[in-house]
């Protein structure tokens, strides 16, 4: 079996977990990493046992390096991204791809002509939950969908947005949509499908940010569902998040990992065990509150399966337009928020 070498560029708290997530996968290694002259990018190499590059470009020059993981601020993925296909190295990158559509869409050309893979991580999307979410949506056991939500009331200190990126419109892209809340935005149109018009508001009500903190929108779904999307990091103290699925035959509610409410008209043997196995929510509650509280495990899960797709040449389910569409949701919030206007898809 081939051992991938994977090379993590950016050195800050995400980056951590890509390096003990690199280390639970057995046909991956990690070979080394770089920063931005911190510091960090050495004591990271020490814990890890792997070597410290100067700088990215020295990193996509090294023939050791197979594979690449992106955990840079967000409006710095591009760059390191399109070098990495220009010297023929796969790329999985952190969420956001990047902070704007044209900017992605260099990154997914660039990879396209050199022939080699770009996904994004949205690591949420690997619970066993929303699988079995997934799975009850094709079978079509919730009738007509009606109504989908997701409710991300977050909270951050000052502190948190001390460090200069955070909150930042040229850096971060924008703050609680598109820094926490784009995880749900994600698995929201991951499940239920397109969207079709939205209608947003946002603010920044408790921080001293550029970007906001509270952000709501009304949707209408190309299905015809309806729907609501809210996300904050001006929640104290910070609660789970969830997402909420309706129709004529059935409702889902998972808050976190753990299924709340998994009813359906038509009941089947596995909705009994379902209930009981995935009703309590274990471990740190998500990141509502700590943004260092959660597991690695589910970035393993992601980087494993990028790796399957770049072995296999089978599809990788967060590819590089996959990973957009989130982005463009946000996007479009923020263009509505500020023209006060409806968008329409």
């Amino acid at each position: 079996m081939r051992t991938w070498n994977i090379g993590i560029i950016g050195a800050g708290m995400v980056a951590d977990f890509h390096a003990r997530s690199i280390q639970h996968i057995s046909n991956a290694r990690l070979t080394g990493i770089c920063g931005a002259g911190s510091g960090r990018a050495g004591t990271l190499a020490k814990q890890y046992n792997c070597r410290e590059f100067p700088n990215y470009q020295a990193m996509l020059r090294s023939p050791e390096i197979d594979i690449v993981t992106i955990a840079t601020p967000s409006g710095l993925h591009m760059e390191p991204a399109v070098e990495a296909a220009l010297q023929g190295k796969h790329v999985l990158c952190e969420k956001p791809l990047d902070i704007s559509p044209e900017r992605i869409d260099t990154m997914i050309a660039a990879h396209a002509k050199a022939g080699t893979r770009l996904g994004g991580f949205f690591n949420y999307r690997f619970t066993d939950t929303v699988h079995l979410l997934k799975d009850a949506i094709e079978k079509e056991r919730f009738g007509t969908i009606t109504f989908a939500s997701i409710h991300v009331p977050w909270w951050r200190s000052d502190a948190y947005y001390a460090h200069k990126w955070r909150g930042t419109l040229a850096l971060d892209g924008g703050g609680a949509m598109m820094n926490q809340a784009i995880h749900m935005v994600d698995l929201l149109q991951y499940l239920v499908g397109p969207i079709d018009s939205l209608h947003a508001y946002t603010a920044t009500l408790a921080h001293q940010i550029e970007a906001e903190d509270t952000a709501t929108a009304i949707l209408r779904f190309k299905n015809k569902a309806l729907g609501s999307v809210y996300g904050s990091t001006a929640s104290f103290p910070g609660q789970l998040r969830y997402i909420s699925i309706t129709g004529t035959k059935g409702t889902v509610i998972l808050e976190d990992n753990s299924v709340k409410m998994w009813q359906f008209a038509d009941e089947v043997a596995e909705d009994a065990q379902i209930r009981r196995q995935y009703a309590t929510t274990t471990g740190s509650g998500g990141g509502a509150s700590n943004p260092s509280a959660i597991p690695f495990e589910l970035h393993a899960k992601n980087i494993a399966a990028f790796i399957l797709a770049v072995e296999t040449g089978e599809p990788f389910e967060i590819e590089g337009k996959e990973a957009r569409k989130a982005v463009e949701i946000i996007l479009a919030m923020y263009i509505s928020a500020k023209e006060n206007r409806s968008f329409q898809f």
